[in-house]
């Protein structure tokens, strides 16, 4: 099984690099729809419209229509729970009538469980004795395959960045980690969130935290020639070995070698990419 994750686009259509933004979330998609082997699934960890504003939803929409992989996406401190639940209506990801936007599916050998650490309260995360309880749920309902858990915030002290607490209470990280430690079957853990990779553990629980979609919001030294570069997680599953995870570099906007071989193998989704991205400033 593979996953692509992406993280962090913070489309925003006011903003000043609104197209650089637009153009790293759709140079990523079709970056992902040519991988070979193909990803089975793409995972969306979180502020994904930085103002969690209708028509940047929208927008969202409209790019994530052309990947080839089914989408999941979990909420992020910069989005509106209720626009993206609204946004993402038509998509089985956000069916559930749920408060929170925690849901699990079920398609894949492994089972994967998004979990909402949204709060509008803090740009920090939350995990309060509720959430516990349908996290709790959702882990009990399914008893035999193994569990990747996507969620925004990373539940862990991250010793990189200015602020190694994600959590605005120390006492709902603890919580989540316990109720992630009660299965021996959540073998994965992964998020966004800190704008750069990073990783840690719960236990013996494996944490991965993907970098910033958007390059021009993105944390970390970077070389000249990759900062202009969208980077996301290939996460590959095998039942023998668990995850092994590759930091995927997407081709450079003007690689021309790169582009000419996805239009050839594509042509008509990478145009519609192309188009999608640049009508983010035109809306």
């Amino acid at each position: 099984m593979i996953i692509a994750q992406i993280s962090d686009t913070h489309i925003d259509h006011s903003a000043p690099d609104a197209d650089r933004r637009a153009s790293d979330l759709a140079r990523t998609i079709a970056d992902i729809n040519a991988l070979d082997p193909a990803a089975d699934v793409i995972v969306y960890t979180g502020d994904i419209a930085h103002g969690g504003r209708p028509v940047d939803y929208e927008h969202v929409v409209s790019l994530l229509r052309l990947a080839r992989a089914p989408v999941y996406v979990a909420p992020g401190n910069r989005d509106d729970r209720e626009n993206l639940r609204q946004a993402f209506s038509g998509w089985a990801c956000l069916a559930s009538g749920s408060e929170f936007l925690d849901y699990a599916v079920e398609d894949f050998p492994v089972r994967l469980i998004a979990v909402d650490t949204v709060t509008p309260r803090s740009n920090k995360g939350e995990f309060a004795p509720e959430h516990a309880r349908h996290l709790t749920g959702l882990i009990d309902a399914e008893k035999t395959k193994p569990i990747a858990v996507f969620m925004h915030h990373p539940p862990y002290v991250v010793t990189v960045g200015p602020d190694p607490l994600n959590f605005a209470l120390a006492e709902d990280m603890t919580r989540l980690q316990q109720v992630v430690q009660q299965s021996a079957r959540v073998i994965a853990v992964f998020c966004g969130h800190v704008h750069r990779s990073t990783a840690g553990r719960i236990g013996q629980i494996p944490v991965l935290v993907a970098p910033c979609t958007a390059t021009s919001l993105r944390k970390g030294n970077y070389p000249p020639h990759m900062q202009t570069r969208p980077v996301y997680h290939v996460h590959r599953f095998e039942a023998a070995y668990g995850f092994s995870t590759q930091a995927r570099i997407v081709a450079a906007a003007t690689d021309k070698a790169v582009d000419s071989g996805t239009e050839r193998d594509n042509p008509e989704p990478a145009e519609r990419l192309r188009s999608a991205a640049s009508a983010v400033r035109a809306g």
